[in-house]
């Protein structure tokens, strides 16, 4: 759960979120390195004197400094576009709900068991209590088990909208005349807002 003046990412929920959370820590220290390369590199440049006479025009650096940003975007691009598969592929689910997006609200349907569809309206700041969470809880809450594979089907009527929950690593834009899918896979039970 986020709280206040969290500096990292939510706690993963979900396989995909911790395969999120691995990309980000792998990035970051590739980023981090390439920073202190630079800061070190630019500082003994400040304070050095001399020049060297080669290294303007030679196509031993211009080689380098060519073929080392490719590389550096070939370990960022691997396992990006591994987690950009992952993200994808749809297993067998066990459960299939249908989100509709409207202006306002979300409606569900678990069309696998006996056509179980609800609206599910944000509660406003005037009604909500002490226990709620202001402009992120709702009336009707959509129940989802854990441990078990579900599929989403994520659509929309009037405009674009877009159904996410941060800690389970799950963001589907809702198109209107399009229907999209994402799979989930929840680890603990919990209360996840989104």
């Amino acid at each position: 759960m986020a709280t206040w003046s969290n500096i990292n990412i939510m706690d993963s929920n979900s396989p995909m979120m911790e395969q999120l959370n691995c990309f980000h820590d792998h990035t970051l220290m590739i980023l981090l390195t390439i920073t202190i390369f630079i800061s070190y590199v630019m500082t003994l440049t400040l304070f050095n004197k001399f020049t060297n006479r080669y290294l303007l025009s030679g196509q031993t650096i211009e080689m380098v400094w060519t073929i080392i940003p490719a590389l550096i975007l070939f370990f960022i691009a691997l396992p990006s576009l591994r987690i950009l598969y992952l993200l994808d592929e749809t297993m067998k689910p066990s459960l299939s709900i249908k989100t509709i997006g409207h202006q306002w609200y979300w409606s569900y349907e678990y069309s696998d068991f006996n056509d179980i569809e609800f609206d599910s309206y944000m509660i406003p700041s005037a009604e909500a209590g002490l226990d709620n969470f202001r402009l992120l809880d709702v009336d009707n809450r959509l129940i989802l088990p854990n441990n078990s594979q579900i599929r989403l089907i994520v659509t929309a009527l009037d405009v674009i909208h877009s159904w996410t929950i941060p800690s389970l690593g799950v963001k589907v834009d809702a198109t209107p005349g399009r229907l999209n899918q994402t799979n989930l896979y929840i680890f603990r039970s919990g209360l996840y807002f989104g």
